[in-house]
């Protein structure tokens, strides 16, 4: 059975995209630790990061890269913290979290943005690419 991130990435489930390329995708978490959580996604559905090929790990880390760059632009922060959990979705998946207070690192810790909100900060990120 196709994951949740298989049926975003098949166009099934719409997303606040942020960035996209042949390989990966990053959209807006829609449960969010803080504003402009994005999740970078590798659009093959592998479990576990370390099982995922060596190069399309690298090249996961740079596009995460490039994202958490656009995302520090947008979003006023101390830093961009990373994670990588995957106990809820059997998808590999980057957490990347504009911090302020480590409470936003602890997936304890939401808050909520409305549609408009969210399609607000997907452009703007999308603009600091």
């Amino acid at each position: 059975m196709a994951s949740i991130f298989t049926k975003i990435i098949n166009g099934e489930i719409p997303c606040y995209k942020v960035a996209e390329d042949d390989q990966f995708i990053a959209f807006l978490d829609i449960n969010p630790n803080a504003m402009g959580h994005t999740l970078c996604v590798p659009k093959t559905e592998v479990n576990k990061i370390f099982d995922l090929d060596e190069a399309v790990y690298m090249d996961l880390m740079e596009f995460s890269r490039k994202v958490a760059k656009a995302l520090e632009k947008t979003v006023p922060c101390k830093r961009i913290g990373m994670s990588v959990i995957g106990l809820e979705v059997p998808h590999v998946h980057v957490h990347l979290i504009p911090l302020n207070e480590m409470k936003e690192m602890t997936f304890q810790h939401k808050i909520s943005l409305d549609h408009d909100q969210m399609e607000s900060l997907a452009s703007k990120i999308q603009r600091n690419l």
